[in-house]
């Protein structure tokens, strides 16, 4: 297993795809997924420590879990198949482990929330991760500054 990190949430022109961004924390491999408009609202609101009135899905998902004393420890990328990414939830109630299947998006929204750490699968990396030239480097400049000035709304259709 590789520990990533959130890099963050844009919307990819020119088809308005969100797509969430995640990077090696000891490599130089990045990992795009492409996510829905929900999630990614989801992803930018936690990033941002927006407040909302009422708890959206991912805040709830996080207070059922904390008021049945299950305590989610890491998200897990395991695998791509067919274009498709799969991921885990990890957690631990009473000294147990407990695993549950996710979409990325939604388990990557909880991560944020829970303040756990995500990580892929090394075929995973190996099979979708991109490596980012040193001429890129200015597009990955630009995409933290767009992440800086993105709102919530951005992701709204």
């Amino acid at each position: 297993m590789i520990e990533l990190e959130l890099v963050g949430v844009r919307v990819e022109l020119p088809h308005n795809q969100p797509i969430v961004l995640l990077k090696e924390r000891t490599g130089e491999r990045f990992l795009p997924i492409w996510i829905g408009a929900v999630e990614a609202t989801s992803i930018a609101f936690a990033l941002q420590g927006a407040a909302t009135p009422r708890p959206m899905t991912h805040d709830l998902m996080r207070d059922l879990l904390g008021s049945l004393d299950v305590s989610v420890d890491r998200i897990v990328v395991t695998e791509l198949r067919d274009r498709t990414f799969y991921a885990e939830i990890q957690m631990t109630q009473d000294g147990n482990a407990v695993v549950v299947s996710s979409r990325p998006s939604d388990a990557i929204a909880l991560a944020v929330r829970a303040t756990v750490p995500i990580f892929a699968a090394e075929g995973v990396l190996d099979e979708a991760g991109i490596e980012i030239e040193d001429d890129d480097e200015e597009e990955v400049t630009q995409f933290k500054q767009f992440l800086e000035q993105v709102t919530p709304e951005d992701f709204r259709e």
